[in-house]
């Protein structure tokens, strides 16, 4: 047989589901290792979808997405952040932030060209970039700097090659929140070298410690950026699976053509949903962002006490303890803890070389398990 994409093929599986996997075939597992709210999407959301489907909203939408949905995410930026976009040439409803992030590479980025990637970094954005033609350029940050992205490490990567910074903030896994500062530093960057940026901000919403900061409201910085958001966090509608890209026009156009080509739309009761999302639900948001607050800082407290040392993580729902003192690698720390106590998480390491050391939790969960889990992890550092 003739062989197949060597791009995919050398690939590897998610080192996230690994885990996943294992834990699975375990009983009386506490997974911490799921990017996931525990929350239901709340009833008022859930009903619009349950009208949708009764009044026969179950065809296509036009391939950038409801009107409707469209004007209603353009105002809540403008108001929100002071980002402002044309709801009806620069943005696209897509099906989650996973698919916005494959289209805006696919348009981005021609064969060969360099994206830069501060680390550690959620696990898709470097295959991602492999897939759509590029080659992923990784630069370091550090916990001792609260996993800040440092323009001048930035710059040092830079090559002729080089087309575009992709950075996600509030970040996964570490939870930091990326000062504006910073953010400032690296659109000044994209200018002197005239850069896309790539803003992934689907933790927006989940920021405990100070205000997000919108990429593409900054000034210099809308004409170059891309900005990805979605449902799947805020409002706990992971498997509704809406997203959406706003952009400048030139760029949104194209997105929307490789869109409709493949998946053609978001479905429409998902649309119909995450209208009401953002018309009504905004005391459920505001309810479970206080509650993931709540549980970051019991959370992040225990893991101190058991002599984890752990950056305070400014935003989405992961902690990321540095996990040196106990003497491990951390896909063994992983590996052991999973086995011995029945806690999941995930090995920094998977999300890029400078998140070994740590292991990924997810706080998503009920505190009476977070508190069970700690009680499981200072056990198992006992006895190492």
């Amino acid at each position: 047989m003739k062989p197949l994409n060597e791009v995919i093929a050398a690939c590897p599986p998610s080192g996230i589901r690994r885990f996943f996997d294992i834990a699975a075939e375990m009983d009386d597992v506490i997974s911490l290792g799921v990017g996931e709210p525990d929350f239901v999407t709340p009833w008022r959301i859930r009903e619009a979808g349950i009208y949708a489907l009764e009044h026969g909203y179950t065809t296509y939408t036009s391939n950038a997405g409801l009107p409707e949905l469209r004007r209603l995410i353009c105002g809540d930026l403008a108001r929100r952040y002071d980002a402002h976009y044309a709801w009806d040439s620069e943005c696209l409803i897509t099906t989650g932030v996973s698919e916005g992030l494959d289209l805006t590479l696919r348009v981005l980025l021609n064969p060969g060209d360099e994206v830069i990637v501060p680390e550690p970094c959620y696990v898709a954005y470097e295959p991602c970039v492999a897939f759509a033609g590029g080659t992923p350029v990784r630069v370091p940050t550090r916990w001792e700097d609260g996993f800040a992205v440092d323009a001048g490490v930035v710059a040092a990567a830079i090559t002729p090659r080089t087309k575009a910074i992709l950075i996600g903030s509030p970040a996964n896994p570490t939870g930091a929140v990326q000062p504006r500062a910073a953010l400032e530093a690296l659109v000044r960057l994209a200018e002197q070298h005239d850069l896309y940026l790539i803003s992934d901000e689907i933790y927006d919403r989940l920021t405990y410690t100070g205000t997000h900061t919108c990429l593409g409201a900054l000034p210099g910085a809308r004409e170059r950026t891309v900005v990805l958001g979605g449902f799947s966090k805020a409002q706990a509608m992971t498997g509704w699976r809406v997203g959406w890209i706003c952009a400048p026009a030139h760029v949104a156009e194209l997105c929307v053509r490789v869109h409709q080509y493949t998946m053609l739309c978001a479905p429409h009761v998902s649309q119909m949903a995450a209208v009401e999302a953002l018309s009504s639900a905004e005391g459920d948001v505001a309810e479970m962002v206080a509650d993931y607050d709540r549980r970051r800082r019991v959370f992040v407290k225990g893991l101190r006490e058991i002599g984890l040392d752990c950056p305070e993580p400014g935003g989405a729902f992961y902690a990321f303890p540095s996990i040196r003192s106990s003497g491990l690698d951390s896909e063994t720390f992983a590996e052991r803890l999973l086995k011995a106590e029945s806690v999941a998480v995930v090995p920094g390491s998977v999300f890029g070389p400078s998140g070994e050391g740590h292991i990924r939790c997810s706080y998503a969960t009920a505190l009476p398990l977070l508190e069970e889990a700690l009680t499981r992890m200072d056990r198992f550092l006992r006895s190492l």
